[in-house]
């Protein structure tokens, strides 16, 4: 799937690779990792993988505790990441922790979605019991789908890691 020039670009560097640097692989291995869970998993499930590896390298990447590309790529929402970006010191276990990093980022991410459902329904603009009803179903009656979204994030946050010769995966 790559040439010799991009797959020589994928292996572990000395230093921290750029933001480009991690776009391009993110997109260069969503194709293959979709691909791979295809196989085992259905052709479905293989185009949600590898969607799912786009948006957790993309918008979900353990990058966002600092001015990245992206937490530029939230656009007028990046204000949400303030708070994990003061709290979170770039490359601990927190943000770049093999799994630790993936499972915080995505909690937060849920943090802000319960928030921001909470505020509609005390200002009368959504009834919230309906739902959460729907969401605890989608859940309950798709597992492996949500499996495969978190295989996504976790697989393209490990990419990242690589990228970055990050020492949490070598511990």
């Amino acid at each position: 799937f790559c040439t010799k020039e991009e797959t020589k670009s994928l292996s572990t560097p000395k230093t921290m690779s750029s933001g480009k640097e991690h776009d391009k692989a993110t997109l260069i291995i969503s194709v293959p990792f979709g691909v791979s869970v295809g196989l085992f998993l259905g052709a479905d499930l293989g185009i949600l993988g590898g969607l799912s590896f786009l948006v957790g390298g993309l918008w979900l990447s353990p990058d966002l505790d600092t001015h990245s590309i992206s937490l530029k790529r939230w656009g007028f929402l990046k204000w949400m990441w303030w708070p994990y970006r003061k709290s979170i010191k770039h490359r601990s276990i927190f943000s770049h922790g093999p799994f630790v990093g993936t499972v915080l980022r995505t909690t937060y991410l849920i943090t802000w979605l319960i928030l921001m459902l909470a505020t509609l329904k005390l200002l009368g603009i959504i009834e919230l019991i309906p739902i959460v009803q729907k969401l605890t179903n989608l859940i309950k009656n798709n597992p492996i789908q949500i499996f495969t979204v978190i295989l996504g994030f976790e697989s393209s946050a490990m990419l990242h890691l690589i990228k970055d010769g990050d020492p949490w995966l070598l511990k």
